[in-house]
């Protein structure tokens, strides 16, 4: 069976989200299937590849037909290193050292509480993140949907006037800005280093598509230029917009899922589910070329 991508939502349009279909990440994956999967993901930005039992060495060897991967403790707070997982997977579960869950009041937990928040991974970063693929191992009985939001669609519904304004903004970007709006504050000094905020441009236009994308994050607290109250209250009026019902893709978990999706033009976020039940996902993420303010706006 030759590799197929149908939409996820047939009946959705503008639609966006894709379903893989004939491949098997286990084996080998050729060139002409790597192709075929770039072209989706610049069509879709969402690509899902259900029933896919691969452990991380499978996962790393099918990230890395995309691009360099981002070591995952690069940032943050350490805590890769303690389930014993390679530096290039992110450890996006509720569990500790020894496989158990962690407390309410864990530090590790409530810093991961961010990923609740709609926001691109590693925009904090100078060059943020190209592609994200995240694969589910453990999955709680309900809730834990991860949630995607169209930026290219918000971003084509914006008024003349709104498209105007955000085209040449620079917004500043840190964990620190996103983990303050939980009230999670307690940096150590190397952490408050590691997260000086870095500057991005608010719209992009991504190289295969050739679209225009607004860039948000929960991680966007500043507006270059611009005073505070103003920069976060028009933040948040763009992030409303942008986060309507109709600009996003709800994904239900399945075990063996490996979503992957495009950080350049699609926010996600985690929903909430029963913190005494595991939930384990792996994710690997392809790292970008070059940082946002060198690319043509």
């Amino acid at each position: 069976m030759s590799l197929e991508i149908r939409p996820a939502e047939p009946d959705r349009l503008p639609g966006f989200a894709g379903e893989v279909s004939g491949i098997d990440l286990r084996q080998p994956v050729g060139p002409d299937e790597v192709a075929a999967i770039t072209a989706g993901m610049d069509r879709f930005a969402v690509l899902v590849f259900h029933d896919q039992r691969i452990d991380d060495a499978q996962q790393l060897a099918f990230s890395r037909h995309f691009g360099s991967l981002e070591h995952a403790t690069s940032h943050g707070i350490e805590r890769q290193q303690q389930r014993g997982l390679a530096p290039e997977i992110a450890d996006i579960s509720n569990l500790g050292r020894e496989n158990e869950i962690l407390a309410r009041e864990d530090r590790r937990r409530l810093f991961s509480l961010g990923n609740m928040l709609w926001h691109s991974d590693s925009s904090f970063k100078p060059t943020p993140a190209k592609y994200s693929l995240l694969h589910a191992r453990i999955i709680p009985g309900k809730g834990g949907n991860t949630e995607f939001a169209d930026m290219r669609a918000a971003r084509d519904a914006l008024d003349d006037e709104t498209q105007a304004m955000c085209r040449d903004l620079v917004c500043m970007h840190s964990q620190i800005y996103s983990r303050g709006t939980l009230g999670f504050d307690e940096w150590t000094e190397d952490e408050l280093a590691r997260n000086q905020p870095v500057p991005q441009r608010l719209v992009r236009r991504h190289p295969g598509s050739g679209r225009y994308s607004l860039y948000l994050s929960a991680h966007a607290g500043e507006i270059v230029g611009w005073p505070v109250p103003e920069a976060r209250a028009f933040l948040r009026d763009l992030n409303e917009h942008a986060t309507q019902r109709r600009f996003v893709y709800s994904h239900t978990w399945r075990v063996g899922d490996l979503v992957m999706w495009d950080n350049r033009c699609m926010m996600h976020r985690a929903r909430r589910y029963d913190p005494n039940e595991v939930r384990e996902l792996h994710r690997t993420t392809v790292a970008g070329d070059v940082p946002t303010l060198q690319q043509a706006a």
